[in-house]
């Protein structure tokens, strides 16, 4: 049987790794605007992440999403998602037409 810290690898991944430093919460934020700048302040604030603050903020994102897989309640995930555009509105990239299926 496994260890029980095994288990864990995701979040040791967000507590260890060169990501960033997140905020409490962030992910359980409903507003997507509020989810954004959550994420811009924690990737400029970082000290660990190892690539531009945009991209650092994303690559948490999307690890969030893709960690939650299908458990993601389809509400959940669009707001998720809208919080993608709204991460690339704070940092002053052009948004992107996404589609959310199961």
């Amino acid at each position: 049987m496994r260890k029980k810290a095994d288990r864990k690898w995701s979040r040791r991944v967000t507590e260890t790794s060169s990501a960033l430093e997140l905020e409490a919460g962030v992910f359980t934020l409903d507003d997507p605007k509020e989810i954004a700048l959550s994420l811009q302040r924690s990737a400029l604030r970082s000290k660990r992440r190892r690539v531009d603050p945009f991209r650092s903020a994303m690559s948490m994102l999307n690890f969030y999403i893709n960690r939650a897989g299908r458990k993601l309640p389809l509400a959940r995930r669009q707001v998720l998602e809208q919080a993608k555009n709204e991460l690339r509105e704070v940092f002053g990239r052009p948004r992107k037409v996404s589609r959310v299926s199961r």
